[in-house]
């Protein structure tokens, strides 16, 4: 009996679930990005802001 031999394109294919696990990884990719663009921006804001708080304790 000759075994079977597997073919190039079988063996590049990625399962349904393995695309699925690359889509998932790039969005959690994205979400971490976007997370930490937006503390620093908050971090900056807060920057900004902070000589405006002192305008206040003027009284």
């Amino acid at each position: 009996m000759v075994k079977s031999q597997k073919t190039a394109s079988s063996c590049n294919q990625k399962t349904e679930a393995d695309l699925r696990a690359e889509r998932r990884a790039a969005a959690l990719r994205a979400n971490l990005h976007r997370r930490k663009a937006q503390a620093r921006q908050r971090i900056d804001d807060a920057g900004d802001s902070s000589p405006d708080t002192k305008k206040d304790d003027r009284d």
